[in-house]
């Protein structure tokens, strides 16, 4: 072959071979992206949960409270250190859950919220209470990693008041929900609520920009769907999204 024929040949496969990244990366574009959320719960299936974000390279946001775990432990313990470190390092978001995970029930004259402990006992909150169980989290997680929380929080359940949210804003926490579509409903009971089945209507249903929601380990739920994550990442990035912790800011 002449060298100028030589030439002309590898000119040709390096245009062709761009030409194929090209085609490929539109194939592989990003057609929407979500934001995954997971709440601590009794930890039950952190780690297995940790190993299928690393398996799909998936950056999550976890909204983290002292709550009682299934080796008897709380999840902000220095025993879970190691684990949260890991997960730091790994470039995902953190935002508070509240310290004694309670839930915010309704208002009160002066500001004060009414907190109902998961004891079922009730306490009213003022403004100052409230940042102060917002904030909570936030120090252990800083003495456990050496890393602060971000500036999000989440009511466990979703429930906030007015009162509540303001307190919070003031303290520099903005509130973190879900979208419909994103509750994977790991709570739900499993024998009116089969795996299967929340995992086919999240696929069908989630959207462009969704906040998703689980937990990583509910103590009612008989069959964990925790599990499903794994499917649930591959069929949604079969559709064409990606994933993306949520903006600290």
């Amino acid at each position: 072959m002449s060298p100028v024929r030589s030439a002309l040949c590898t000119a040709l496969t390096v245009i062709l071979g761009t030409a194929a990244g090209f085609a490929q990366g539109a194939d592989t574009a990003c057609k929407g992206t979500l934001y995954l959320t997971l709440d601590t719960g009794n930890m039950r299936h952190a780690e297995a949960i940790a190993e299928i974000l690393a398996k799909h390279q998936v950056k999550a946001s976890f909204f983290v409270a002292q709550e009682k775990t299934l080796r008897g432990d709380m999840s902000l313990d220095p025993s879970w250190a190691d684990y949260w470190k890991a997960r730091v390092a790994e470039g995902h978001t953190f935002g508070s859950h509240t310290w004694r995970h309670g839930s915010f029930r309704k208002d009160e004259a002066g500001g004060q919220v009414v907190y109902r402990l998961m004891d079922g006992s009730q306490t009213l909150l003022d403004a100052a209470d409230i940042c102060a169980e917002l904030k909570k989290p936030d120090t252990r997680f800083a003495e456990l990693t050496g890393r602060p929380l971000d500036p999000l929080w989440r009511a466990p359940g979703g429930r906030t008041t007015p009162n509540t949210l303001r307190a919070a804003e003031a303290c520099g926490y903005r509130h973190t929900a879900w979208a419909s579509a994103g509750f994977l409903g790991d709570e739900l009971p499993s024998d009116a609520f089969p795996n299967e089945v929340l995992l086919k209507r999240a696929l069908a249903n989630i959207r462009d920009g969704d906040i998703l929601m689980a937990h990583l380990g509910i103590w009612s739920r008989k069959d964990p769907f925790a599990p499903m994550l794994d499917p649930l990442i591959r069929g949604l990035k079969a559709r064409g999204f990606c994933f993306a912790p949520l903006p600290a800011r």
